[in-house]
């Protein structure tokens, strides 16, 4: 049986939470908040026309921007309110329901690797306990070959930055670069973020 997420707990509580989520991010947006900083980075690292996973989409905020600049987008999140907003304000990408714990983009007919994926606004805090190492290697077998994973969450939130590596690097990940931003500031000890680049290792087989 799937596990409840995280983030689905949180909605079963507060059923409100996902308009609450949503507008949050609309009223920023009309307010003139730069909402783009993570698709301008992920950007920078493609070339154009990529084929881009948003892992754990939300409403479309990221893998719409990527969209907009020219890239093939594929967004999954498992919140169907989320999903339909996506759909409304970017119908021209391919947004799917479903948990990053059982990700299997060819049974959509989605067979091509990505290029790059790209899992922000602390996705990998709100899933399943116990499910991250399963998510990540789930990910990790979504990339091509020279693919890369960009995640990025903070502290705080029940996922310690070291456990996530070790669970990134026993999904057969290797970390090329750590960052405490999604502007480039460098990770230290005393970072709250990290944002982390990871390829597929060469040692995972795959």
């Amino acid at each position: 049986m799937r596990k409840e997420t995280l983030w689905e707990a949180q909605k079963r509580k507060n059923p409100g939470h996902s308009a609450w989520y949503i507008n949050r991010f609309e009223t920023m947006r009309r307010e003139g908040a730069d909402l783009d900083g993570e698709a301008r980075l992920i950007d920078a690292m493609a070339a154009r026309g990529s084929r881009i996973l948003d892992a754990g989409c939300g409403p479309g905020r990221v893998g719409g921007a990527l969209a907009a600049r020219g890239h093939e987008v594929v967004g999954v999140d498992v919140d169907p309110e989320l999903v339909d907003a996506a759909r409304k304000d970017y119908p021209d990408v391919t947004w799917l329901v479903g948990d990053l714990a059982e990700l299997d983009l060819p049974a959509h007919g989605i067979t091509e690797g990505f290029d790059l994926i790209v899992s922000a606004g602390n996705v990998l805090t709100f899933l399943a306990p116990g499910t991250q190492r399963t998510v990540l290697a789930r990910l990790a077998a979504h990339l091509r070959g020279d693919g890369r994973l960009v995640t990025g969450f903070g502290t705080g939130r029940g996922y310690d930055f070291g456990t996530f590596l070790d669970d990134a690097a026993s999904a057969g990940l290797a970390a090329d670069l750590k960052l405490a931003t999604w502007d480039l500031r460098p990770f230290g000890p005393e970072a709250d973020f990290l944002v982390a680049v990871f390829s597929r290792s060469p040692q995972s087989g795959r």
